[in-house]
């Protein structure tokens, strides 16, 4: 039982009794003063932590996504210079190179590869060894021919040697029967024995030349298993392999080949191009013409006007142009693309351009102290610093610090800078 306190109560002799054991039971620990305390809950401290972190994360997302918006822009791309239009065209017109004298090579017989001599992008010479067939038969069947010729013409020695003694035997008997010492029949007979050996011989000398033609017949079939270049080319294309069975003729099963390999004569590329019929009427065979390969933009090529092929496609409505190139090297490839300008006179050779690139005037802007231009390289602005040359015609001459075929943006907006996120204005 816990012990009272007697406190006094002021004036009053009335006493206050408390229980000293009630009062320790009320008294606050430590932690519940820190935790009830003036101090803040602890799951409130949670809540603030969290909003600042999504405060953050808002704020990022927010940046990135305003900082990495496209900026809409216009592009242009730039070329060399001396790489437009040829000056004078009246027209212009897409094609292709394309050869005219072009060959897959095959055998003339059928037959098994034993050799394969040749790969894409050799160069042979008419007569050349291509490939080679099993020649086993053909060898056999050659031999056998070339023995015949031989017996003929052992034949045909040993007539011979029978019309020597015939002969022989015909003189005795004339000059027998000059003196009467033997009979006109004997005589006659030595004559007739002379013209039958006679007759045999130029049966054996037919049968020598039957023997010849049948052992040529055998050599031109042994020869068939050789495989030759009909001309001088590059092969462009391999079509078989050694163990593969090659036939001129096509074969059902498709397991047998019609061809060795492709040779193209590179002396015979020119161009085709397709010329829109409303416009054929101002082509003229001799015309004048510049072609410029795709592969290679900076090589104009002086051509002119083969033929006009008198039938148009209906589909496309347009007339084919064969156009002879004036200069070939080993850049010149079957099917590359070209384009055509038909010139009114012939150029005349002109001074070769300044090195350099066309830009449009509005992509070059003046930033950080220097004429610089906005490359755009894989949906992203560059910033590129450029030396400038004079002006070529409405375009201005970058002479260094750019190349031919990039992508430039023109007249760029004030937020565009270097790694900016770009993209082509509809």
């Amino acid at each position: 039982m816990q012990n009272p306190s007697h406190f006094p109560t002021g004036n009053n002799s009335r006493e206050c009794v408390i229980d000293t054991g009630l009062l320790k039971e009320l008294r606050i620990d430590g932690a519940q003063r820190e935790e009830r305390g003036g101090g803040a809950p602890t799951w409130l401290w949670g809540v603030v932590a969290g909003a600042a972190v999504l405060a953050l994360a808002g704020g990022a997302a927010w940046w990135w996504i305003t900082g990495n918006k496209p900026v809409a822009v216009q592009t242009a791309t730039v070329r060399a210079n001396g790489q437009g239009p040829a000056a004078g065209a009246v027209l212009q017109a897409t094609g292709y190179v394309t050869a005219r004298r072009m060959a897959t090579v095959s055998a003339q017989m059928t037959g098994t590869l034993t050799e394969v001599l040749i790969d894409e992008g050799f160069k042979v010479k008419k007569g050349q060894v291509l490939a080679r067939l099993d020649d086993t038969g053909l060898k056999a069947g050659l031999a056998a021919a070339e023995a015949q010729v031989r017996t003929a013409e052992a034949n045909l020695g040993q007539l011979r040697a029978q019309l020597a003694q015939a002969q022989a035997d015909e003189r005795r008997q004339a000059e027998l029967a000059a003196s009467g010492m033997t009979t006109r029949q004997s005589r006659e007979q030595s004559a007739t024995a002379v013209k039958t050996v006679s007759a045999q011989i130029e049966a054996a000398q037919r049968q020598i030349e039957a023997a010849q033609a049948q052992a040529r017949q055998a050599r031109v079939n042994f020869d068939y298993a050789t495989v030759r270049a009909p001309f001088d080319g590059v092969v462009t294309a391999r079509a078989a392999q050694v163990g593969e069975i090659i036939s001129p003729l096509s074969a059902g099963g498709g397991f047998t080949r019609t061809g060795v390999g492709t040779i193209v004569d590179m002396d015979s590329l020119e161009v085709n191009v397709d010329v829109n019929e409303a416009y054929i009427a101002q082509v003229k065979p001799d015309m004048p013409c510049e072609a410029v390969l795709d592969a290679y933009p900076d090589w104009k090529i002086p051509a002119h006007v083969v033929a006009v092929i008198p039938s148009a496609d209906r589909g496309k409505a347009t007339v084919k142009v064969r156009v002879a190139l004036e200069q070939k090297d080993d850049r010149l490839v079957p099917d590359m693309g070209v384009r055509v300008s038909f010139l009114a006179t012939k150029p005349q050779a002109a001074a070769k351009p300044v090195p350099g690139v066309l830009v449009p005037p509005e992509a070059v802007v003046d930033r950080e102290g220097g004429p610089a231009v906005f490359v755009v390289q894989d949906n992203r602005a560059e910033r590129r610093a450029i030396k400038l040359g004079g002006d070529v015609g409405k375009f201005r001459l970058a002479t260094d610090g750019l190349k031919a075929g990039e992508t430039v943006v023109v007249s760029p907006p004030p937020e565009l800078k270097a790694g900016s996120t770009v993209a082509n204005k509809e």
